[in-house]
């Protein structure tokens, strides 16, 4: 069947529909990672968007239920070279067509996505349409055009959990797969605050020792001091932080009084808590190979990421310092407070998918907590 995608700026490109029918819109942005095309389907910071794979062949690897990192897919639509519809993995259990049909979402392929990543680079991420029922192009434009844009849309209220839960999973092993953590392996008691968070994300903390409440986006601070935490989690999300008023006036609550460690959104919501501001990038970072270097020692890292705004430094200048910085574009990484132990950063260190170089930040959150204990 054919599908047709439009962008708001008026370009067209003509493919063949995969996955669900019928019409898809978002912020159409595009994705560098060459695989962990599962991951990326189920990250709810993708909410309200539309991913270009740059890699040209999506499907390969099917779809398997330990892959996923939230409980459904999240993103409003996917864009790929060329589809296998034949996987070749033991793990697998459905394909990737199967996926998106059953979840909704609508795929297109066919397409010239070097000339679609080329354009998006040059005039910027933009809004779009994927139709597989009108091909009118002057309809479709117009109603890539009327799609809301990014900047100013609070996305995390659609994506963070109803109430409190706790989280006891750690890291996937090669021959246990998942396992639960036992009380005597978690020493730190952390509340993580879920603003679209990975499941990845959790693991990562238990495995490192802490004992994880998971909150949502609006859980009172008090309640959360109340239950004496030794440090205060910050999650990735969607969309931009700047209208997310109430969440950081909330977090404020927490500076000076406990261990902070945040993640993309949480990196960004941190920063305008401590007084700072957001910037919308031009077509933002989305991939599990772009390179960073940690200041502190001077090693480059690979990195997985997925974010379109970033945090302006000069506007936490006083207060925080620069930890981490981007090595393509020289954006705003991560951030340290001059004084208080808060860091953040802007990059993925769970990946999934993605290198395991920044494992380690999971590690020093552990270290301040303990400074903190003692």
């Amino acid at each position: 069947m054919k599908a047709t995608l439009a962008l708001a700026d008026g370009r067209i490109f003509e493919g063949k529909s995969f996955g669900a029918t019928g019409e898809a819109f978002g912020e159409v942005v595009f994705n560098t990672a060459l695989t962990g095309y599962q991951e990326v389907l189920t990250d709810p910071s993708y909410k309200g968007q539309m991913v270009t794979m740059t890699y040209p062949q999506i499907g390969n690897t099917g779809i398997n239920p330990e892959d996923v990192e939230s409980a459904r897919l999240y993103l409003s639509g996917f864009i790929v070279k060329e589809y296998l519809d034949f996987p070749s993995n033991w793990r697998a259990t459905m394909s990737l067509d199967g996926y998106l049909k059953e979840n909704g979402i609508v795929g297109i392929q066919g397409l010239d996505t070097r000339a679609l990543t080329r354009h998006l680079r040059d005039k910027g991420a933009q809004n779009g349409i994927i139709s597989t029922t009108d091909h009118d192009h002057d309809s479709l434009v117009g109603k890539a055009r009327a799609v809301p844009s990014m900047a100013g849309l609070d996305l995390a209220s659609g994506v963070t959990c109803e109430k409190p839960y706790h989280w006891s999973e750690k890291l996937w092993d090669l021959e246990r797969g998942y396992t639960e953590a036992v009380p005597a392996e978690l020493t730190y008691k952390v509340v993580a605050y879920d603003f679209g968070i990975k499941l990845n994300i959790l693991r990562c903390l238990v495995s490192a020792g802490c004992d994880v409440t998971v909150v949502p986006a609006t859980f009172p601070a008090e309640e959360a001091l109340a239950m004496n935490p030794d440090g205060v989690f910050l999650s990735n999300g969607p969309g931009d932080p700047e209208p997310m008023i109430e969440v950081v006036e909330n977090l404020r609550k927490f500076v000076g009084k406990k261990p902070i460690f945040g993640i993309c959104l949480g990196h960004q919501l941190l920063g305008l808590a401590l007084g700072g501001k957001t910037v919308k990038l031009k077509f933002g970072n989305h991939g599990s190979n772009l390179p960073v270097m940690d200041l502190a020692t001077r090693k480059v890292e690979i990195t997985a990421q997925n974010h379109g705004f970033s945090v302006d430094i000069d506007s936490l200048a006083g207060v925080c310092c620069l930890a981490h910085e981007n090595l393509n574009d020289q954006t705003v990484e991560g951030l340290r407070h001059c004084e208080l132990p808060i860091f953040s950063v802007q990059h993925h260190p769970e990946a999934s998918p993605g290198p395991h170089d920044s494992h380690y930040l999971f590690g020093r959150f552990v270290e301040m907590m303990e400074k903190g204990k003692s």
